[in-house]
């Protein structure tokens, strides 16, 4: 565990700008790694959509997108279904998720559907939503209402670290890369009790920036649940944030229909 600093941006007077304050520190809190696979039973990947060469599967909190092959991970999981052990035993990663998110996640156990979809996501053809239990501050959370408002930052990685921050209006940084989510509330604890209470939001990601729903919700003070890495103090369940990817809609890639693939919440 070492100290890090958090970009804490204010808003102005203007209601939707935001200026950096760089002098809020909080713990940087690694996530911890899926042990070794002898250390654990056989899992099964749960497939939630199966046409064309896709594969959507749930993926479960705390377990990495891809790992070393001596490691746990979702792609090690799919690779164990007879849909792809017993196929081609090809198996495509155009899309992942954070270790401690939870979700609806694509693969393609074609080259061509792999194409496809990477093609997808390059022009941003495929909508992904997501659903949020985030810790509330009384000054912030009532600004989220139950109309779609977006949210605009820059974003930079943290050099030798495995988290980003907002870059604030004037500073210069070449690394920086717009993002934009769409959010909207679902529900809202009791005015008195915000700071008990977990807000619950849902997300739209125009952009796919690494950590962006997390950071750019920890800015506005409002980091997710369970999500120290961003500043979060109320915990969620071990090895995993309250972040759930729990819809996403792309094109089939051989009748080029929308699809639709919905994985509840958790909670």
């Amino acid at each position: 565990r070492g100290i890090g600093i958090l970009p804490w941006l204010v808003r102005t007077s203007e209601g939707e700008r935001y200026a950096a304050s760089w002098t809020t520190l909080v713990p940087v809190v690694e996530h911890p790694v899926s042990p070794p696979l002898e250390s654990q039973p056989p899992q099964i990947a749960e497939v939630l959509h199966a046409a064309s060469g896709v594969l959507a599967v749930r993926k479960p909190a705390g377990l990495a997108t891809q790992a070393p092959s001596r490691f746990d991970s979702m792609e090690r999981r799919v690779r164990d279904l007879p849909v792809v052990r017993d196929g081609t035993g090809y198996l495509g990663v155009p899309h992942r998720l954070d270790r401690p998110v939870s979700g609806v996640l694509l693969l393609a156990i074609t080259p061509r559907a792999a194409r496809q979809l990477s093609r997808q996501f390059e022009r941003r053809q495929v909508r992904k939503t997501y659903r949020a239990l985030l810790e509330p501050r009384r000054c912030d959370a009532t600004r989220i209402t139950g109309e779609w408002q977006e949210w605009r930052d820059r974003l930079a990685k943290v050099p030798d670290e495995p988290r980003g921050r907002v870059v604030g209006p004037d500073e210069a940084c070449p690394e920086a890369r717009d993002a934009t989510t769409r959010v909207r509330l679902r529900s809202m604890p009791d005015a008195s009790r915000l700071g008990d209470a977990a807000v619950e939001v849902e997300f739209e990601p125009l952009t796919g920036r690494m950590h962006q729903l997390r950071i750019q919700s920890a800015v506005r003070g409002l980091p997710v649940l369970g999500d120290a890495v961003y500043g979060a103090t109320l915990p969620f369940s071990e090895g995993s944030i309250a972040l759930h990817a729990s819809r996403i809609e792309f094109l089939d890639p051989d009748t080029k229909q929308p699809v639709v693939v919905e994985c509840p919440p958790p909670w």
